[in-house]
């Protein structure tokens, strides 16, 4: 009896048969179909595990680390809007991890400040996926971080996605749903 080739296996469809070698398309559809599974994955095991999403830890690590700080200056610093950083804000507040105070002189200008549960969720939480990127980058050389990132890049602007909104701090939820042809995008 002849064994089936690698190219035969997955033409037939029969599971576990990866693409062949020269199927760069279904190689890099399936890089990012597995990276999409471990943000989601990622997220689960935060979510179920400590009450709380990336985003809203990551806001709650950069208020412990640079103490008092500004509401904008936090949504600059991760990379969100101030109307998203409100939300997220208004969800730490209302868990007990985050105070917020107006300051007497500037109305307009809002502070948040960690509370000892917000302190104590952080020691515990395990750093964001962002935060293990970020350290498995600096594992490699200059070189081949700046050649991943324009690689990610270019595939970006291959397919087509360069209009997409995309904060380096995901978000995770709904999308919104796309418009209809004709229509105008919602901002």
């Amino acid at each position: 009896m002849v064994k089936p080739s690698r190219d035969s296996l997955h033409a037939s469809g029969l599971p576990g048969s990866g693409p062949p070698d020269d199927r760069y398309d279904l190689r890099v559809l399936s890089a990012i179909r597995q990276i999409i599974r471990r943000i989601d994955i990622d997220s689960r095991k935060l979510a179920a595990s400590h009450q709380i999403t990336g985003p809203q830890l990551i806001t709650l690590i950069t208020v412990v680390e640079r103490g008092p700080i500004a509401a904008a200056a936090i949504a600059r610093h991760i990379h969100v809007s101030a109307s998203t950083m409100v939300g997220i804000l208004d969800r730490l507040e209302s868990k007990s991890l985050v105070q917020r105070q107006r300051d007497t002189s500037d109305r307009r200008k809002v502070y948040v400040s960690v509370t000892d549960a917000g302190r104590s969720l952080v020691a515990q939480a395990p750093y964001p996926l962002q935060y293990s990127l970020q350290s498995a980058l600096r594992r490699l050389s200059e070189r081949q971080q700046k050649q991943t990132a324009e690689s990610l890049e270019r595939l970006v602007r291959l397919l087509g996605a360069e209009d997409i909104e995309a904060a380096p701090v995901l978000k995770i939820g709904p999308f919104a749903k796309p418009a209809a042809p004709g229509e105008g995008r919602e901002t």
